[in-house]
């Protein structure tokens, strides 16, 4: 499945704090969930685009959410945007997505459904953010969780928006 990646994307992933997977098996849940939205979603990169990874907890997440979203709360996933993209074409910088946790896990195990899912929805939602997808107003959260579920589809993962209705993150 990593195959499907762009041409030299690389994929950097550190771990820095919480009870994560080894890192192979972050990495592959990782390439395997970033090829799947590269397909489904036709995201363009350049050759070499790099993106990082950072898994750590809700403590360091939470500092992160306060000093760059005025959130002082931990969250599930961030994303931070590296460079602007060239005619829709992102990169050599994609950015980077910080991943919490304790947050995710008990999301996962509140929803029902598999840690590695529930982590995969994750990667395919930071992703997307990467590309300057967003659920601010509904009209984004509509596309962005389409995107999402129809991601998700081709990996065997069920819908995590069918129970829950569309809510915007705009305040």
């Amino acid at each position: 499945m990593a195959s499907a990646l762009p041409d030299g994307f690389q994929i950097d992933i550190a771990v820095e704090a919480g009870d994560w997977p080894a890192e192979a098996q972050l990495l592959k849940l990782v390439q395997t969930a970033a090829a799947a939205a590269f397909r489904e979603a036709e995201l363009e990169v350049l050759d070499g685009t790099e993106v990082s990874l950072l898994f750590t907890n809700d403590a360091s997440i939470q500092k992160l959410n306060h000093q760059w979203r005025e959130k002082d709360k931990p969250t599930n996933v961030l994303s931070f945007p590296g460079s602007d993209p060239q005619e829709d074409i992102y990169g050599p910088l994609l950015g980077d997505i910080v991943y919490a946790y304790e947050t995710v896990a008990r999301e996962a195990k509140d929803l029902g459904i598999e840690f590695n899912n529930h982590l995969t929805h994750l990667t395919v939602h930071g992703l997307l953010h990467l590309f300057d997808y967003d659920h601010q107003e509904n009209d984004e959260a509509e596309l962005m969780e389409s995107l999402e579920t129809a991601i998700l589809a081709k990996l065997g993962i069920d819908d995590p928006y069918a129970d829950r209705p569309l809510e915007a993150d705009g305040d």
